[in-house]
């Protein structure tokens, strides 16, 4: 059970409607996450627009998003993201199967080398930072990743740790 009531979705306060609307608008519901974060509406709204700028724009594929999503927070042991961004995955058209794989294995996908290397990227940024080094940033280079495309995967790495810890500590209820 979470630690924090959620907001309701069904007739929320009037400051809420507009985001909750747009939210259910991308999500078919207001998960969790983001009712919880509602009770501190300004947080909500950093948040979404987070979440939009990171998940829905940007050079990056939604697969190569996802599977970041789900593998940073399955290194994190976050019950909730794993859930919701194995849902996302799915949503792709991936199987559980293939999801199961893409943890077990990155290297046997059928993403490019490229996408790889971000995904790798990625989940050590999340794990060991201050490990990464120069030569990390060359491979990434010579894969083909430009600098934008390196920071939009640390951003949503750094999307992914924020709402794993806030979930976890708040132990915010799985909804996927």
């Amino acid at each position: 059970m979470s630690r924090i009531e959620a907001i309701p979705s069904a007739n929320p306060p009037e400051d809420l409607t507009e985001i909750f609307r747009e939210i259910e608008g991308a999500f078919g519901m207001v998960p969790n996450l983001f009712r919880t974060y509602a009770c501190h509406p300004p947080l909500l709204n950093a948040n979404w627009l987070k979440v939009k700028a990171v998940m829905m724009e940007g050079a990056l594929s939604p697969r190569v998003k996802q599977t970041i999503a789900v593998l940073v927070s399955r290194d994190n042991s976050c019950a909730y993201c794993v859930a919701a961004h194995t849902t996302a995955l799915m949503a792709l058209g991936l199987t559980r199967g293939e999801i199961d794989a893409l943890c077990e294995d990155l290297e046997q996908s059928d993403f490019s080398a490229k996408e790889k290397s971000l995904i790798t990227f990625a989940r050590k940024a999340n794990l060991a930072p201050l490990r990464i080094d120069d030569a990390e940033f060359t491979s990434l280079r010579h894969s083909g990743a430009s600098d934008a495309e390196i920071v939009e995967a640390l951003g949503v790495m750094e999307l992914f740790t924020a709402f794993n810890k806030f979930l976890d500590s708040l132990q915010v209820e799985v909804d996927f």
